[in-house]
C-alpha cells in the first residue's frame, strides 16, 4: 500500500513542515538516505507541547507528543521528496524524552512516533530506534524525534 494512500485511508492530515529554529537544515539527502533533523512536539494548532514526563506530563500525554513529532517528521519528508511514495524504508528514529530521573517509560512514549510511522508506511515503516531520556529539550518541548529514511 502506498504511503500517500495510507494518509487518506487513516485520515491523517500532515501539518506544514516547520522551519528550523536554529542554524541548520530540516532535512538533507546524502546518497539514498534522507536525514530529518529533530522534530518537536508541536500539535495540530501549532502549539508546542511542553513539560517533563513524570512531572507535568503523564505517559499518555508523552505518547501523543511523540505522535506529533512523527507527523512533523513525515511532513518534512513530504516537503523534501514531494511524495511519500518515494520512501523505500524508515531506517531509524531516535526519540528524546524530556523526563524526570525516575521516569523509565521512554520506549512507551516513543511508541507514539513508531506507531504513526508504521501506520503511514506499512512494512516500509519498520525501523530501528533509540528512546533516550534527557534533562531538557529545546524550547521546553516534551519530546523530540529525528529520523533516517531510505529513498
Amino acid at each position: 500500500m502506498s504511503a500517500e494512500k495510507n494518509l487518506q485511508i487513516f485520515n491523517i492530515n500532515l501539518p506544514k513542515a516547520p522551519n528550523p529554529v536554529g542554524v541548520y537544515v530540516a532535512s538533507k539527502i546524502v546518497g539514498n538516505l534522507i536525514f530529518i533533523s529533530g522534530q518537536l512536539s508541536v500539535d495540530t494548532e501549532g502549539k508546542l507541547i511542553k513539560g517533563k514526563l513524570g512531572n507535568e506530563l503523564n505517559l499518555e500525554q508523552g505518547y501523543v507528543s511523540a505522535k506529533f513529532c512523527a507527523l512533523n517528521l513525515i511532513a518534512q519528508l513530504k516537503k523534501i521528496c514531494g511524495s511519500l511514495d518515494k520512501i523505500k524504508s524508515c531506517v531509524k528514529i531516535t526519540g528524546y524524552v524530556n523526563s524526570t530521573d525516575d521516569f523509565t517509560d521512554q520506549p512507551k512514549v516513543i511508541n507514539g512516533a513508531s506507531d504513526i510511522i508504521s501506520k503511514v508506511f506499512g512494512d516500509k515503516g519498520k525501523h530501528t530506534r533509540a528512546a533516550v531520556s534527557v534533562n531538557s529539550l529545546p524550547l521546553g518541548a516534551s519530546v523530540e524525534v529525528e529520523g533516517i529514511f531510505e529513498l
